[in-house]
């Protein structure tokens, strides 16, 4: 009778221990699923926003037109606000040639994750914190 309570009382701390060994890598793994998905998430819409600008180049638009359009697809992504890094347009009546976009953003990560995504070739920007410059390139034909 006096083993079977000296046993109970040694098994209360396994669980504070086994919570340590697991909660790091709990933590590490929620955290990346939150900025892999917020990064998706903004790839999909850079993305977006290159075809979008690519089209108004294409028809003959200018580049403010253009980044008229990237600012309303991607209208959702925080600040600094996407830019377009070059840009191909199409002369007036050529139809042979192509038009060109690519536009670059500067996602900012939100979860701890800033130092290991060093890793992966993320910079660190003073005052701003860890960022990982996401780009797209739209092409499309000139149709004069």
């Amino acid at each position: 009778m006096f083993r079977n309570q000296h046993e109970g009382h040694l098994d209360r701390g396994a669980a504070a221990v086994e919570m340590a060994l697991v909660l790091p890598i709990l933590l590490l793994v929620l955290f990346g699923l939150i900025d892999f998905g917020r990064a998706f998430n903004a790839q999909m819409q850079v993305t977006q926003a290159a075809r979008e600008a690519v089209r108004v180049e294409a028809l003959g638009g200018t580049d403010a037109d253009a980044s008229t359009r990237v600012a309303a697809a991607t209208g959702g992504l925080s600040a600094p606000p996407p830019s377009i890094t070059a840009s191909t347009p199409c002369a007036a009546g050529d139809i042979t040639s192509n038009a060109s976009v690519t536009v670059s953003y500067s996602f900012q990560f939100v979860t701890p994750l800033g130092p290991i995504a060093r890793i992966f070739g993320a910079s660190t920007l003073p005052g701003v914190g860890t960022v990982k410059t996401l780009s797209s390139k739209g092409v499309m034909r000139c149709s004069g």
